[in-house]
């Protein structure tokens, strides 16, 4: 069983505290002025793990932040710890089914749809070009300089990148402060946005409200395990995945179940398939 970390150890890579921490409209704000280099005005208070899914019987999926601002775009952001090597295929999926769910049935007008800008936060280089920022948008292989302008951008930040003068002093003071949340890194901080931001998160992690949250979570991943899971019996397993499947991400359900995820896929499938 992994050692549970005390809520003050936490950081906002990891999914409790960025979860608490986004709730906060405050906290979304700065992350996403940072992260664009612009001031972004949200419409509404953003919502953390909502549910995304085009049909009750398809594949659903749950968006760590979902927040749109004034001009009515859509920003969905995820802190993402482990490299469960599907992170460009499952930013497609993302992708296709906030689309899906973007225009009203019988509007033919596709110009109508949002643009949508969905950013993912990792501890490693997922590309190995060691930069702190890829950014994907369409374009045309024969001609390089022709965008198609389809209103879809993708961000995938790496905290450990090495190239400092392709991105702002403040985002690499961000993504190192989301990796290390602490006193310290905080106070190395130039950006008084983030020393602010740190101010936010160590208000949570002194609040009893959040600590009863935090351990009632965890307890809740530890009776998943207690119930024989982890022994190895297929239909247990089977039955336990599908009662988690509207709570959690295929990712949260094998890391509780240790399991591997594409052992949670095929039961998935089985299960859309009515075996």
């Amino acid at each position: 069983m992994n050692q549970r970390k005390s809520l003050k150890e936490l950081n906002l890579l990891d999914k409790f505290l960025f979860d608490e921490a986004m709730d906060d409209p405050e906290n979304v704000k700065t992350m996403l002025d940072i992260i664009l280099s612009q001031n972004t005005n949200l419409k509404h208070p953003p919502q953390t793990e909502k549910e995304q899914r085009t049909a009750t019987d398809n594949r659903q999926i749950r968006l760590d932040i979902y927040a749109i601002d004034e001009d009515d775009v859509i920003y969905e952001v995820e802190a993402q710890k482990e490299n469960t090597h599907n992170l460009p295929k499952r930013s497609r999926l993302y992708q296709g089914i906030i689309d899906s769910k973007l225009l009203p049935p019988g509007v033919v007008d596709f110009n109508l749809l949002n643009e949508v800008l969905i950013v993912l936060i990792m501890p490693f280089d997922l590309f190995g070009y060691e930069l702190y920022r890829y950014t994907f948008q369409m374009r045309c292989e024969e001609v390089p300089e022709l965008k198609l302008d389809d209103g879809a951008t993708r961000i995938f930040l790496n905290t450990k990148g090495k190239h400092p003068e392709l991105v702002s002093q403040e985002l690499i003071e961000l993504l190192k402060y989301m990796e290390r949340s602490t006193d310290e890194v905080s106070r190395e901080c130039k950006s008084k946005r983030i020393q602010e931001m740190h101010r936010r998160v160590c208000q949570i992690k002194a609040s009893e409200k959040a600590e009863v949250k935090y351990m009632q979570t965890w307890e809740e991943k530890i009776l998943i395990k207690q119930e024989g899971i982890a022994e190895g019996r297929l239909e247990e397993k089977k039955e336990l995945t599908r009662k988690l499947a509207n709570k959690f991400s295929i990712e949260q359900i094998a890391e509780m179940l240790e399991i591997d995820i594409s052992e949670v896929e095929n039961i998935f499938k089985e299960s859309q398939n009515g075996k």
